[in-house]
């Protein structure tokens, strides 16, 4: 038996569909409203949802992209409209959707395309958070709007952030599923006209340009010349100065063109009150992808998340929360599992030490791996002053791989005069 879930405004077109795909043996859900229809998509997950793209509240495209935007579009959509256009088929298509029906909806088309909708296989959750999933937070709006209207005029969007913040979140919202995300501070190798080409349409992202190497500053010198060309968006980020930024080796010309236009975006703990919902999406997201089993943080676990300093950001707040789903116990994640994971962290950077609990432990090997990594960095990274010269030599880790290593785990990367010294 498939689960259904039926989203319009009008109670008798409601009705009428609930009754007829009942009839045909399926599970009906209904909703009468975007609202509604998020919860009922957070709260499971139905095997096809039938859309309206007018309601009252927020309309069916706004929702079907918000979907696809948090990694929630795991499910085929049937868009319905009693005033659809060509041009509104074409957008909900490309977002996501995999049919668009008219109403009147006559009985023969409504039950070829959930015949097609069924039978096509389950999508997988794909591309990172974006700030499109956050519909009810006014900052996150703000910003999103802000980010946006710039990025429709200018293709590379610079965005000044004090350490902590949310750039990488900030950044997703400009990219299309489907297309490249290249993280410039994973690249290794030249870029070339042939990897810009096969990047088309996509998004090139630093998330702090004072931590790239003379290569990866080459390679952001080289793409943002052909910007244009290959219809991408440029969107960096930066804590320091102008001044420190040429002690690292930037020429004035390429920092004049990379602050032509600059956005301030906002570090978490500006955001406190937004961390609940990062952290719980990011969580959903995650057992979507399949990455962990389904878990759900309790309020209390939530209020722990808030009060604590994420002094490394949204890279820090997603390592925390996979690592939370991965190491807890019960389905719902407690205080007392993120009080345990976090305070071996806060010990470290106080020089009292840490360990690991007896839960952790018990974890098979794959999962403990994890937990133990963030833990093992930090205590180095303490030990050597964020020197990353000698924290690669005493990891013994190659430089490349090192900061891709502290990035997947939500740790900051030392300063290159602080590598100098």
């Amino acid at each position: 038996m498939s689960q259904i879930l039926v989203v319009d405004d009008e109670i008798g077109i409601r009705e009428l569909l609930s009754e007829i795909l009942r009839d045909e043996g399926h599970d009906v859900q209904l909703a009468e409203s975007a609202t509604a229809a998020r919860m009922a998509r957070e709260a499971g997950r139905p095997d096809l949802v039938l859309l309206d793209i007018w309601m009252p509240d927020s309309d069916g495209i706004t929702l079907l992209k918000e979907w696809a935007d948090s990694g929630q579009l795991t499910m085929p959509v049937i868009m319905m409209s009693g005033h659809g256009t060509i041009d509104t088929a074409v957008e909900a298509t490309k977002i996501g959707a995999m049919d668009f029906l008219e109403k009147p909806i006559a009985l023969q088309k409504l039950l070829s395309a959930v015949k097609r909708a069924l039978a096509k296989a389950p999508a997988a959750a794909v591309g990172g958070l974006s700030l499109a999933a956050f519909a009810r937070s006014l900052p996150l709006r703000d910003l999103k709007k802000r980010l946006e209207q710039v990025a429709d005029k200018s293709r590379t969007v610079m965005l000044r952030s004090a350490p902590g913040g949310i750039v990488e979140l900030a950044a997703r919202t400009l990219h299309t599923p489907g297309k490249a995300w290249l993280d410039l501070s994973s690249e290794g190798l030249p870029l070339t006209l042939e990897a810009l080409q096969a990047a088309s349409g996509g998004v090139l992202y630093a998330e702090e340009i004072g931590r790239l190497n003379r290569l990866q500053q080459k390679n952001l010198v080289f793409a943002a010349a052909r910007l244009e060309k290959f219809s991408m968006h440029l969107v960096v980020a930066t804590a320091l100065d102008t001044e420190a930024l040429l002690a690292q080796g930037w020429e004035e010309a390429q920092l004049t063109r990379l602050f032509d236009v600059w956005l301030s975006s906002p570090s978490l703990s500006e955001l406190r009150d937004e961390i609940p919902e990062i952290a719980s999406h990011l969580l959903m997201q995650l057992g979507e992808a399949g990455e962990t089993a389904t878990r759900r943080l309790s309020t209390s676990a939530l209020n722990a998340l808030r009060q604590y300093a994420w002094r490394g950001g949204y890279g820090e707040l997603k390592s925390v929360v996979k690592s939370l789903a991965l190491s807890s116990l019960e389905e719902e994640i407690a205080a007392e599992d993120v009080t345990r994971l976090l305070a071996p962290v806060d010990a470290v950077t106080t020089g009292r030490g840490a360990g690991l609990s007896d839960e952790v432990m018990s974890l098979p090997l794959r999962e403990a791996r994890e937990v133990f990594e963030r833990l093992y960095f930090e205590y180095h990274q303490k030990v050597e002053g964020g020197n990353m010269t000698r924290l690669a030599e005493r990891t013994g880790l190659e430089r490349t791989h090192l900061y891709r290593k502290l990035r997947d785990l939500g740790l900051r990367a030392g300063r290159k005069d602080e590598e100098e010294s």
